[in-house]
């Protein structure tokens, strides 16, 4: 789609979608089911950016629920799967700043969410056809924060690190810029900021408040007007 030279890495909850009601009631049905008490939606939003299985060992161990994880978490996906698009959508700006970025670099987004529900959130929110490539985080590549996936995304689009740019909402995506050592611009905007430890920014990350403040980051990223 766009140009070679230039790759634009999106985190996806938190960053592109807003979906902390959709994983919180998921979260809170297993809950339910397994007799514990529902947890608050932001708690919930707190728990999201490492991955299902990370999310919910972090959501029953909240609800002081044990059982193994490996029959908590696909009942979890199960409950998800059927509530993917419920109240999950875009943040308000977000589709006309990536269509704008998307004229002048590559565009990839990189989530810990397994492929299946990411592919089908983006392509119901009409904006799969945005993005040249999508990394879940249940293939052959690990899970941010390793910078594998970023190098991969990097080979395929001739990107060097110095034209490269990851944007997320979380620790989790700013450390996996840092590994990657690819700059980064942090959407404070997104879910996952409110765990964002302080005095961890160094100063060199750009900083997005809105949708609006990330078109303008990527327009100077690209060079584009």
């Amino acid at each position: 789609m766009g140009d070679l030279r230039r790759l634009i890495v999106f985190d996806l909850d938190g960053t592109l979608i807003d979906s902390r009601r959709d994983l919180a009631e998921s979260a809170n049905q297993l809950i339910g089911e397994l007799g514990g008490a529902p947890l608050a939606e932001e708690a919930v939003g707190r728990m999201v950016g490492e991955g299902a299985a990370m999310l919910v060992r972090r959501a029953l161990e909240a609800a002081g629920i044990h059982v193994p994880l490996d029959t908590a978490l696909p009942r979890f996906l199960a409950i998800y799967d059927a509530r993917l698009l419920n109240h999950t959508r875009l943040y308000d700006g977000i589709a006309d700043a990536v269509r704008l970025a998307g004229r002048y670099a590559r565009l990839a987004v990189l989530t810990n969410k397994p492929t299946a529900p990411t592919e089908r959130i983006l392509t119901g929110l009409g904006v799969r056809e945005l993005f040249d490539e999508v990394i879940g985080g249940d293939g052959a590549l690990p899970r941010k924060p390793d910078p594998a996936p970023v190098f991969t995304l990097m080979e395929r689009a001739g990107a060097t690190t110095a034209t490269t740019l990851l944007v997320g909402d979380s620790v989790i995506d700013h450390e996996t810029a840092r590994r990657a050592s690819v700059r980064c611009c942090l959407a404070t905007y997104g879910f996952g900021y409110a765990t964002f430890p302080p005095g961890r920014l160094t100063g060199e990350e750009w900083i997005a408040a809105d949708p609006w403040q990330l078109k303008e980051v990527l327009q100077r990223f690209t060079g584009g007007g």
